[in-house]
């Protein structure tokens, strides 16, 4: 129900009937007319410039060329009330209060399945956070997560299949330290030995938490021998880290259907099938590397590796396969993980990477297109940085869990709605401030309040009304109308649908709190006239409902309640 769409659509087939008539000349594989929202300072419902592309092929100026669409237009499309001619050339279209009175229906009709964008669907797999599961989240994580979900319910809402994904980083060193860390913890309980003054050790209490978990549980009986019982403590560690994330996840709402331990993928031989699968294509060879931009090379050891031809498919360098130890890198383990997301057929591979990981796109898609022939597509999203502000301040929150701020110390401070709202309130691409006294006040300086606040007015609308707002609104053609401010709203809701599929096709939800924002402010400025003018008040002293009034509510309600739904932020009914 892309209003713009479908005119766009029915504007071209009616040009290219003028053409066959040599009313007008059109181009072979005319196509490129916009059909959008005039200017703010023009009153028309849908403006075109089909004239101002054509004029130069009919040898006639844009004001001449428009002025006889005009006159073809007003023939064809019977809801076109009006039409008026802007310099140079714009055709502005006003639609007869009926049409407005129909899509109205058809919105309350459609439900919360209006705004969807009708395409082939597609089968999609969104890996996302994905950190090391050696503690819990922190505010950069988070971005990433609440990026990847909203980006998975923005793609469901359109009716696409969609798998998201946890990649479990259980394998090489970093794990090796974890579980360490969490071994001398135990002993610093039950043995009351000092905890190792070492930096390549976990410091944070939530250690302290899981080993006293593991304590507990009687899993292991004798802390004597670490490497006896490192396996068993391994799993053990991984389990409770695991759900102090999961646990993390679920105070932002975020839920994954499918976790991938890469411990699994190394037992399992896929590393070493993945690496037999490019070598056979020539892609996998033992050379040598030169030093990383930025490292001094007289520190850098100059030695035989087994590399990947990264450099065939757009990438700085050839990229390591094998460690010094001959065990496999880090990159190895996401060859072999990109190979089983391919062979699971799927039709587009979709990674939300963290801020440090911008300089890892290039290599992971180079593997990607060298696995699969060039036939997945696979997009890197990378989550920038948050900064957190108070009072323009650098804020910096309790750090008990560790060197970093948690995810549930920001969830305490300002609450879910608040953090996802606002973490989806900026381009992935740029770094994000986030105001601690914006998000917790209660004024339009605070858009996700503002937004909740907007639906809660048009349910106690409702209630006072004693009216269901989700129940059928009769309507009369004879006394239907609207007036001049809620026709400027009903064009906003108009630009729904435009809003998804535009968000959609670039894979930016960041693009849906900023139109909620814009959708509600024309709201609340409406509902302000009333206080001071009876005539735009929603509730009437006479008891007359004003029907057409209260269907445009419904149809806000509607808009907000879908694309907070996106988000995954709640829509209360009273604030």
């Amino acid at each position: 129900m892309n209003l713009f769409l479908e005119y766009q659509k029915k504007i071209l087939k009616t040009l290219k009937e003028l053409g066959k008539k040599n009313i007008i000349k059109i181009p072979k594989n005319f196509k490129n007319i916009n059909v959008e929202l005039p200017p703010k300072n023009e009153k028309a419902d849908m403006s075109c410039n089909a004239a101002m592309l054509l004029a130069k092929y009919n040898n006639i100026s844009p004001i001449e060329l428009a002025q006889i669409l005009k006159k073809h237009f007003l023939m064809n499309f019977k809801e076109f009330k009006n039409i008026e001619i802007a310099k140079p050339g714009f055709i502005n279209i006003f639609f007869d209060i009926l049409f407005w009175k129909n899509y109205l229906i058809n919105i309350v009709k459609l439900n919360h399945k209006y705004g969807s964008y009708k395409t082939s669907k597609k089968k999609y797999n969104i890996e996302f956070v994905s950190a090391n599961p050696t503690g819990p989240l922190h505010v950069g994580h988070c971005r990433g997560a609440i990026i990847g979900d909203s980006l998975s319910n923005l793609l469901a809402f359109n009716g696409n299949k969609i798998t998201k994904e946890y990649y479990v980083n259980d394998y090489g060193s970093q794990i090796d330290k974890f579980v360490l860390s969490v071994y001398n913890r135990i002993l610093e309980i039950i043995k009351k030995r000092k905890f190792p003054d070492d930096l390549n050790l976990y410091p944070g209490e939530y250690i302290i938490d899981i080993a006293k978990k593991i304590i507990n549980s009687k899993s292991i009986k004798n802390f004597d021998n670490f490497q006896k019982i490192y396996k068993k403590l391994s799993s053990e560690s991984l389990k409770y880290s695991m759900q102090l994330i999961m646990n993390n996840l679920n105070l932002l709402g975020v839920k994954h259907n499918n976790f991938v331990y890469e411990s699994r993928l190394v037992n399992n031989k896929m590393v070493l099938k993945a690496v037999k699968k490019l070598k056979k294509k020539d892609y996998i060879y033992e050379g040598k590397l030169n030093a990383p931009k930025g490292e001094q090379s007289q520190d850098w050891k100059t030695r035989t590796q087994l590399l990947f031809r990264s450099t065939a498919f757009g990438d700085d360098t050839d990229r390591a396969l094998q460690k010094e130890d001959k065990s496999w890198t880090y990159f190895a383990g996401d060859v072999a993980y990109h190979s089983y997301k391919i062979s699971r057929k799927f039709d587009i591979l979709i990674n939300i990477l963290g801020a440090d990981h911008s300089g890892y796109t290039k290599r992971i898609i180079a593997a990607t297109k060298a696995l699969s022939n060039d036939k997945v597509n696979l997009i890197c999203k990378v989550s920038q940085l948050v900064k957190l502000l108070k009072k323009g301040e650098p804020f910096k929150m309790s750090k008990r869990k560790g060197d970093y701020i948690t995810v549930d110390d920001l969830i305490n401070e300002v609450g879910k709605d608040s953090t996802r709202f606002m973490m989806l309130s900026r381009n992935n691409e740029v770094e994000l401030e986030f105001d601690f006294e914006k998000v917790t006040e209660k004024s339009k300086d605070n858009p996700v309040f503002y937004v909740q606040y907007a639906y809660a007015r048009i349910n106690s609308i409702f209630r006072t009304l004693k009216l269901n707002l989700d129940k059928k609104i009769k309507l009369s053609d004879k006394k239907f109308n609207l007036n001049q401010y809620e026709i400027e709203i009903l064009k906003k809701i108009s630009e729904w649908p435009r809003c998804v599929e535009i968000s959609s096709k670039k894979l930016e939800p960041h693009r849906i709190p900023f139109y909620l924002y814009q959708l509600v402010t024309l709201f609340h400025s409406y509902w302000s006239l009333g206080k001071d003018n009876k005539e735009f008040r929603f509730i009437p002293e006479n008891g007359t409902l004003n029907n057409p009034r209260l269907i445009l509510l419904q149809a806000i309600s509607i808009v907000i309640k879908n694309g907070m739904s996106i988000l995954g932020v709640s829509t209360p009914k009273s604030m």
